[in-house]
């Protein structure tokens, strides 16, 4: 029985400074606890033959199916604000890339499968818990809707890892339109490898943007694609209360895809400057804060490309510039149609977006539940306001508001109906909540217990359902329940 993998290895034909070959290192017993059929699927790959001992072993990174060319990949990156010249996959390790159903070519990679030469002393391996917030949190942003690395399979190892004490061991299998990163730029720009940057972009234009390869200034396009995506990207972030927690340039992909789950958490309640990893003592990556870094990291990323743009200097940062300047007004217009949209309002009207920052205002005076008050707001466009009356300590603030918002709403041409429809399409009643995550992981660490892992993935793959049978999987932490911090794992 052989399990095939229709690889092609792109990033591993590119020059050999970008890259290391490294193969996984072996493990003592892989168990398969989860596998992503319909994702196995949608690669082209047979889910019953993954679900063997083999498929497992080659999860685990303990046995490499035909065609694979392992590596670990090398990049830079700005974290918390300091760069670090040489960073890289560190426990990660990408066997190839496979075209899926769609045409779309994916990137497949273990994570946690074992040291590479950018661990810098690290053992390379990951910790259950880490791998299932990952698999959790990347699947529910899919659902969601908005654009994310996947996870195919996660798999124990039967080995400990060591931390502050001895873990179960386990292996990530994700898969990502790429692992290209801001910091695979800044790796080459650090050394003033420029024929480094321009192979780079010319393989990310390929692979990523094949619209701007007869581009005038292909380069310059690259750059705009880029800030276009990440635009949209965190826009849509914030209209569900995620907090990345860890917006490193490294962690920023240029595919325009959430990657890497690390400390990363939902709003409980709404509060702007919510900050929940432990790493994160000044607030850097704060909820609100995360359009102001997203255009920090993407001045990196232009900085990187300055000597394919003109080679003038002045010139280059000049054109760049003005790039750059588009991102606030792509932002802000992606932003503020999803706020409209999850407040029923179809058409843009002056005073929407004053109207909009008032409930928020009001949200975060009473520690208003982020999704449920969304939620429920589409019950009160059809006159049943009880439930987002009760988000609020001061219902009175939220009357107050509710009426300005009634004469704007009766200025659009939608029934009461037609309007909970569509605010119940845009307004999720299940997110990974942190509490939900944490009991996951104690049940599966602590009991090797999958069960509430397995119910809850059946909750968020229909986020925007009303699932009565999982009522209580929508319902705010109670007091003793609260995560107040997240941290860094895999």
């Amino acid at each position: 029985m052989t399990i095939h993998f229709p690889f092609q290895n792109t990033y591993s034909a590119l020059p050999a400074n970008f890259f290391a070959r490294v193969a996984p290192t072996p493990v003592a017993a892989p168990r398969l606890i989860k596998l992503n059929r319909p994702l196995a699927v949608q690669l082209g790959l047979d889910p019953d033959l993954l679900s063997t001992a083999e498929g497992a072993e080659i999860l685990a990174g303990k046995r490499l199916p035909d065609g694979a060319d392992p590596i670990a990949m090398a990049y830079a990156g700005h974290q918390f604000g300091h760069f670090v010249p040489q960073l890289g996959d560190g426990r990660a390790i990408l066997l190839g890339e496979v075209i899926d159903r769609d045409g779309v070519r994916r990137d497949i990679q273990l994570k946690g499968s074992g040291p590479t030469p950018f661990s810098r002393r690290g053992d390379g391996r990951a910790a259950l818990g880490p791998v299932l917030r990952e698999y959790i949190v990347s699947e529910a942003m899919f659902a969601l809707g908005i654009p994310t690395t996947r996870s195919l399979a996660a798999v124990v190892t039967g080995e400990p890892v060591m931390r502050e004490t001895a873990l179960p061991g386990a292996v990530l299998t994700r898969v990502a339109a790429s692992h290209i990163r801001v910091g695979t730029f800044q790796f080459f720009a650090a050394r003033g490898d420029t024929d480094g940057v321009r192979a780079l972009a010319d393989h990310v234009i390929a692979r990523h943007y094949p619209e701007l390869k007869d581009a005038a200034q292909p380069y310059h396009a690259l750059l705009a694609g880029v800030v276009a995506r990440q635009a949209s990207l965190v826009a849509r972030w914030l209209l569900v209360g995620f907090i990345h927690g860890v917006m490193n340039t490294d962690n920023t992909s240029i595919s325009g895809e959430t990657i890497d789950y690390g400390p990363c958490a939902f709003l409980d309640a709404y509060n702007p400057a919510q900050v929940f990893s432990s790493i994160d003592e000044m607030g850097r990556y704060a909820y609100a804060n995360q359009p102001r870094i997203a255009l920090w990291n993407l001045t990196r990323l232009a900085e990187c490309l300055l000597p394919l743009f003109d080679s003038e200097q002045e010139k280059a940062i000049e054109q760049a510039q003005v790039i750059l300047g588009e991102f606030p007004e792509k932002f802000t217009g992606a932003y503020q149609a999803g706020l409209r949209a999850k407040v029923g309002l179809f058409t843009a009207h002056d005073g929407d977006e004053a109207l909009i920052q008032d409930l928020l205002d009001a949200m975060a005076k009473s520690a208003a539940d982020f999704t449920l008050t969304f939620r429920h707001l589409g019950e009160a466009a059809r006159g049943d306001a009880a439930d987002v009356r009760a988000q609020f300590t001061d219902p009175a603030a939220f009357d107050e508001w509710a009426d300005r918002w009634r004469t704007r709403l009766a200025l659009e041409p939608q029934t009461p109906a037609e309007r909970k429809t569509a605010m119940g399409a845009v307004n999720p009643a299940f997110i990974p909540r942190n509490h939900r995550i944490e009991a996951v992981i104690q049940a599966a660490v602590n009991r090797d217990d999958y069960a509430p892992f397995e119910e809850l993935l059946t909750v968020l793959a229909k986020p925007y359902g009303d699932q009565p049978q999982f009522a209580a999987y929508a319902d705010p932490p109670l007091p003793e329940q609260m995560v107040t911090q997240t941290f860094c794992g895999t």
